[in-house]
């Protein structure tokens, strides 16, 4: 197997968290600071959810606070059908959010409150993103690396970069198919859904499929050593 010009850098990412001040104990006050809150706030409770190691049955802070504490399990499931990524701009995604939320209230125009102390508490994340000192030259220095780094590496990779390169794309299978041109390696990954699997359970299924591939090409390097 060759040595790529361009090996893989593994990153890994930590984000602070600050808190904005605002809170809410209903839906009505939930609806009114998501309207004004920043983008920066909207971000970190919509697509950092998953860093956080929630449950998988919600996909957002908003799906899983409605859920667990005002024990709207109808309106979570609207939030939690809310791909983030189908948004280009954060706006669009706090409208897709209020829409829902209004919908919900239009039916069901006395929402129940939050216990004290379980209220929503609106934060801010500033992420820091740093190299783990890990590249990979080939698929087998991949495998190797995929099986040991950070969870939050996972996410960086195969998160955040569907926002930093867009169209559902990760950096993963980017990777393998610009440096080996196997677009059938990095479908299987592309297509790995991250709304139904937790960090390991995206590790696993990377690691499965890069160790077939990695198998399939010794069985053809050594049929090729045999055949000389």
């Amino acid at each position: 197997m060759e040595d790529i010009i361009e090996p893989f850098e593994f990153k890994q990412c930590i984000s602070i968290l600050k808190s904005t001040g605002e809170k809410a104990k209903d839906l009505r006050e939930l609806r009114s600071v998501i309207a004004v809150i920043s983008g920066d706030c909207i971000f970190h409770h919509t697509y950092q959810y998953f860093i956080k190691g929630h449950m998988l049955e919600y996909t957002n802070d908003f799906a899983h606070w409605s859920g667990e504490s005002l024990e709207e399990r109808a309106l979570s499931e609207h939030l939690s059908n809310i791909d983030p990524y189908d948004f280009k701009e954060i706006n669009d995604l706090r409208k897709r959010l209020l829409d829902v939320i209004d919908e919900y209230l239009e039916m069901f125009p006395e929402p129940r409150e939050a216990m004290p102390n379980d209220e929503f508490f609106f934060n801010e994340t500033v992420t820091l993103i740093f190299p783990v000192g890990i590249r990979a030259r080939n698929l087998a220095e991949f495998l190797t690396a995929i099986k040991y780094v950070d969870d939050s590496s996972i996410y960086y990779h195969y998160f955040e970069a569907r926002i930093r390169l867009g169209g559902g794309i990760d950096d993963f299978s980017r990777w393998i198919e610009d440096a080996f041109d196997k677009k059938e390696l990095a479908e299987r990954i592309k297509a790995i859904d991250p709304f139904m699997h937790d960090l390991e359970g995206i590790r696993k299924r990377i690691a499965e499929a890069v160790e077939e591939e990695v198998k399939r090409d010794m069985e053809v390097i050594d049929r090729c050593l045999t055949s000389m």
